[in-house]
């Protein structure tokens, strides 16, 4: 393990800042033992001395340690399973209990301790009318089956008050779950630091979903709603467990409490985009190309014999008063409806997304920061690759979706598109520094050249002179 590959992960602030720390809290303490030996010395004079250089370091440990400190703490109590948080409003009468307190304590005043005595009964009596508003409830979710990302999914909460003396009042639901099992840059990382390092490094953040608001519950009642909720992305959502907030009465404290929930995983689609443009462009003609076998089509094929149980509409009587037999016409097949989509997800990578580092990547995906360019065209191809699949099953066709080589099977109906919208949520892009065609080339011609002849789409970043005129000719290269 180099310092090249340490920093990747760590960057010069990092250790900057680690090298500060270490040096303030260590010299602070250095200067509080000092002081206090030449406190016993007699020294009176060096250990005031000593004892203000040492409220300096104070002052730079409360500048430079603390703040990263508290914002650390701050992100893993968010994760624990708190029962309560100070809200502001609570802060702030905490602050006033304190004030009247040491002034009630300092004048003996009648008043003064009347107030206090009001204001430390507020505190304490909506610390626990809010603790035990969120006792003894039951959260039920319904999603619908299919869900697609940037669009209004109706959810319908219900929640139920097992309390039989007091009802519930303002109550908050929420969902609590992650996006995926382990981070992108997992495997990345486990080949620079050890396991138990990288495991805690790359844990995936909890992500909230607020699902309805209630603002009161009967005892031993059950209020269900039906809200809508947009996910922003598509992706998957594993569910882990249910949260419940209230700030009754007063918004001193902001009770929680967490119920478990049946894993599951909720699977966002792709946003269906308009294709009426690409559509234009294509000679769109699955379904009307004539097959060289018998069927229901409108070319004629041949002339033969009547035969029993022949249509007599099919009776070619020209045929027939030439050759005095009954003759009847058959009618060529089109061919099947089958269209094969391949889905290229090598993107190029810009030059901001070259120059950074592990850790920087690792931070964009914690804080769910803004989509890059690049991302933001692959988001654009994966909705452009659900729309057409979602074009040929309305139009009854047989779909196959390929990603990158891994070859999915042939079907129809809803139930079939559903499965390849599945695998297009999950899919992620592969960033390269240049495309390399000819391997991809060969794995291409083979789709093409297949026994079951299918019509091809390749969507990919790539125009149609990024590959050879033999490639275009037997498919329709689409860029996105």
């Amino acid at each position: 393990m180099n310092l090249k590959v340490l920093s990747q992960i760590f960057s010069f602030r990092d250790f900057r800042n680690a090298l500060l720390g270490m040096t303030v809290v260590f010299g602070g303490l250095s200067l509080a033992i000092f002081t206090l030996w030449a406190h016993r010395s007699g020294d009176t004079r060096l250990a005031g001395i000593a004892a203000g250089a040492s409220l300096i370091f104070v002052l730079l440990i409360l500048i430079f340690v603390v703040p990263p400190l508290a914002r650390n703490a701050s992100a893993e109590a968010s994760q624990m399973n708190l029962p309560f948080e100070l809200t502001i409003g609570g802060a702030v009468i905490l602050g006033l209990i304190v004030i009247v307190g040491f002034s009630a304590w300092n004048t003996g005043n009648n008043l003064l301790f009347l107030v206090l005595s009001f204001l430390s009964g507020a505190l304490v009596v909506g610390f626990f009318a809010g603790s035990a508003c969120l006792k003894k409830l039951d959260v039920k979710m319904r999603f619908p089956e299919t869900i697609f990302a940037k669009e209004p999914t109706p959810i319908i909460v219900s929640l139920h008050n097992r309390k039989w003396l007091f009802p519930t009042f303002s109550v908050i639901t929420e969902v609590r779950g992650r996006d995926r099992e382990k981070s992108a840059l997992a495997d990345e990382i486990t080949k620079i630091l050890p396991a138990k390092w990288a495991e805690r490094l790359t844990r995936p953040p909890i992500i909230k979903h607020t699902l309805d608001y209630f603002v009161f519950v009967p005892r031993r009642g059950e209020i269900e709603n039906k809200a809508e909720h947009i996910f922003p992305r598509r992706g998957r959502f594993i569910i882990r467990d249910f949260e419940l907030s209230t700030r009754f009465p007063f918004g001193f404290f902001r009770h929680r409490r967490r119920l478990s929930a049946q894993e599951a995983e909720i699977t966002i689609f792709p946003k269906l985009v308009s294709i009426e443009k690409d559509l234009e462009d294509l000679p769109l003609e699955v379904g009307k190309l004539v097959a060289n076998k018998r069927g229901t089509g409108q070319d004629l094929l041949a002339l033969r014999d009547y035969q029993p149980m022949d249509d007599l509409r099919r009776v070619d009587w020209k045929a027939t008063a030439r050759t005095r037999r009954l003759i009847v016409r058959e009618f060529s097949a089109e061919d099947d409806k089958r269209v094969t989509i391949f889905f290229d997800t090598r993107i190029r990578k810009t030059f901001g997304e070259r120059n950074k580092s592990i850790r920087e990547r690792l931070e964009d995906e914690r804080k769910g920061t803004k989509l890059s360019p690049a991302e933001e065209r692959f988001e654009a191809g994966a909705s452009k690759t659900a729309s057409f699949l979602s074009y040929f099953t309305e139009e009854q066709a047989e779909i196959r979706l390929i990603i990158d080589g891994e070859k999915g099977e042939f079907g129809i109906g809803r139930e079939h598109l559903y499965e390849c919208l599945k695998r297009i949520a999950t899919a992620e892009p592969k960033f390269v520094e240049k495309f390399e065609n000819a391997d991809f080339e060969e794995v291409l011609s083979e789709i093409a050249d297949e026994r079951d002849k299918s019509h091809t789409f390749l969507l990919t970043t790539q125009t149609e002179n990024n590959f050879s005129p033999e490639i275009v000719q037997k498919l329709n290269v689409l860029e996105f």
